[in-house]
């Protein structure tokens, strides 16, 4: 039996799936917890007053910043991904971009400007090399169970919504209720717990995510046997050049906006377009020509799998865009238009329903952590006792915010609660999903698709009709809270359509050799959803004041729509370029 057999890994397992799975689970989980307890806060931060502690921003140039922060992010996975692919491995990988995120959310806890920039510059460094190279090292534990590749990519992200909704919590109620600053700071302390955890207890993926071998008869680069296309100087002169334009045009496009000019690398035109224009058209038009070249010389079934990625990327990019409202105008919706402030038996409703939603999750994930303990403890002591660790903090942070929501005699929910819903929905959904995908009931490709752009749909349809009766210009309004719950429920079951199962196809339908990279190469069509998601937040004043708050919604569902019809009526010729994938 070959060391690094699927088999090997199935020796040891938790709920069916091998214990380096629930390894790489707990890691990502705190990776999470971090990137999500911090963007909970960071548009609020930006535009909540001087007097309460934050920067009294516009909302057009706070969403602006978000924008390009998300983007950027996404955007460093290609980098992290190759680096991973041909340098250091998907071990080394992850350790550095851990370390790089704890001193970015240190760094954000300091809370000066050019604090808060150094940490978001940090992050989105950090991002790049943690993110793409999680989920290759389970592409490489499943390479020979392709049929638990669905369920596995499922219970993983829940394990990265389990830290996102915790995060959200915990950090969203200290950031709005005690201090910025401690919000920003518990971040970056659960950050470092991951990477000690991931650290000490690393040998359990054997030999997977080691530095790579140059001319290893057993690597993965000379067991396929599939056609070489190799990047030629003057290809890989075009890729620095795109990204060289992109970066600079997600960096300096928001500085040139909040700055109102002052700061503006772009300011020229050509033929009536404007500088920042040119620059991303020029980077995208790049792309697109260098990706059908190198597509066109690939073996026919090879090119014909890129190509569906390739479609499934596109559509992947318009849901993020409108999915991503979550932090942005969703948050501000909540913040600014819907009625948060409870008191009587409505207020003892919400705390007996949120401290369920605290305890229940919090109890099953510390039972799948003691399933864990369990098969691992004796050979990775050291990992568990820090998460055990870890875990009894989290406890205590949620008790302590609990009894404090029972002592406010008047309660209001905190802005950033509503976020966490999406990733509670996805916690208790997820296992229905993952059964759904493995029955003789699992839809194609396209119909996941398609059916995950309508959810995506109906949910802004349910916010753009509660805020129907806001007169345009309205700067607040007191919007039922039940048109925010319906919008996450509906938005998760969407995301629970695309998101984990197209990181499943991807690697399914790419060669090998190619699976770091390609997956950075998903997370830019994610980085242009993510973008797209602030360009959009950036209209929701000059939309709201002209035509009301719920014409903006309106938009957002009619793309939905659209999308959703074209990756259904797209579904024969999808099909037939997937060469039998399912």
């Amino acid at each position: 039996m070959a060391e690094n057999s699927t088999d090997q890994f199935f020796k040891s397992n938790v709920l069916g799936h091998p214990s380096g799975l629930f390894v790489l689970f707990f890691t990502e989980m705190w990776e999470r917890f971090s990137y999500y307890g911090m963007r909970a806060l960071l548009v609020l931060f930006l535009t909540t007053a001087l007097l309460d502690g934050g920067w009294g921003w516009p909302r057009e140039h706070a969403m602006a910043l978000f924008g390009s922060y998300v983007g950027l992010v996404y955007l460093s996975t290609m980098m992290g991904g190759y680096f991973a692919d041909k340098v250091i491995g998907f071990r080394w990988a992850v350790v550095v971009g851990a370390l790089l995120m704890t001193l970015g959310h240190a760094s954000m806890a300091v809370e000066t400007q050019w604090s808060i920039y150094l940490g978001l510059g940090l992050l989105v460094i950090g991002n790049g090399f943690f993110k793409p190279n999680m989920t290759s090292i389970i592409s490489e534990m499943y390479k020979d169970r392709p049929e638990k590749k669905d369920g596995a990519y499922t219970i993983f992200y829940m394990g990265v919504n389990a830290g996102a909704f915790i995060g959200i919590i915990l950090c969203g109620y200290l950031g709005e209720k005690v201090g910025w600053s401690l919000g920003f700071g518990l971040a970056g302390i659960f950050m470092l717990f991951g990477l000690v955890q991931f650290w000490l207890a690393q040998n359990i993926f054997g030999k997977i995510g080691l530095k790579p071998k140059k001319d290893d008869a057993n690597s993965i680069e000379a067991l396929d046997n599939d056609k070489r296309v190799p990047f030629t100087p003057s290809q890989l002169i075009l890729i620095a050049v795109m990204v060289v334009l992109g970066v600079l045009w997600l960096i300096f496009e928001p500085v040139a906006l909040i700055s109102d000019g002052k700061v503006n690398i772009f300011d020229f035109e050509f033929l009536g377009l404007a500088g920042n224009n040119i620059t991303i058209l020029t980077a995208i038009t790049l792309f697109i020509a260098l990706t059908t070249y190198r597509l066109s010389k690939y073996s026919i079934i090879t090119r014909q799998k890129l190509i569906a990625v390739t479609f499934f990327a596109v559509v992947c990019a318009f849901f993020w865009a409108i999915f991503e409202q979550s932090p942005g105008t969703l948050t501000i919706f909540a913040n600014d238009y819907t009625d948060r402030t409870l008191d009587g038996t409505s207020a003892n409703v919400f705390r007996v329903v949120n401290a369920c939603m605290v305890i229940i999750p919090l109890g099953i994930i510390t039972w799948v952590l003691y399933l864990l303990f369990k098969q691992t403890f004796r050979k990775y002591k050291w990992a568990n006792i820090v998460l055990s660790f870890s875990f009894l903090i989290v406890w205590a942070i949620a008790i302590w915010m609990l009894i404090d929501q029972f002592n406010d005699n008047k309660l209001e929910i905190p802005a950033s609660w509503f976020a966490s819903l999406n990733s509670l929905f996805i916690i208790t959904l997820a296992p229905l999903f993952s059964k759904w995908w493995e029955s003789k009931y699992n839809p194609s490709a396209n119909m996941k698709y398609g059916i995950g752009m309508f959810l995506l749909a109906l949910g802004m349809a349910c916010v753009a009709f509660g805020a129907m009766g806001i007169e345009p210009g309205a700067k607040t309004a007191s919007v039922s809270i039940i048109w925010l719950v319906l919008v996450y429920l509906f938005h998760t079951m969407g995301e629970l359509c695309i998101s984990p199962v197209g990181l499943s196809y991807v690697s399914k339908l790419v060669p090998a050799r190619m699976i770091a990279f390609m997956f950075g190469v998903w997370y830019l069509a994610i980085a242009i959803g993510m973008k797209g998601a602030g360009k959009f937040g950036e209209n929701i004043d000059k939309i709201a004041n002209e035509h009301g708050i719920s014409y903006f919604f309106w938009m957002l569902t009619i793309v939905s729509v659209i999308m959703a019809v074209l990756s259904i009526v797209f579904q024969p010729v999808i099909k037939k370029l997937m060469h039998g994938v399912r």
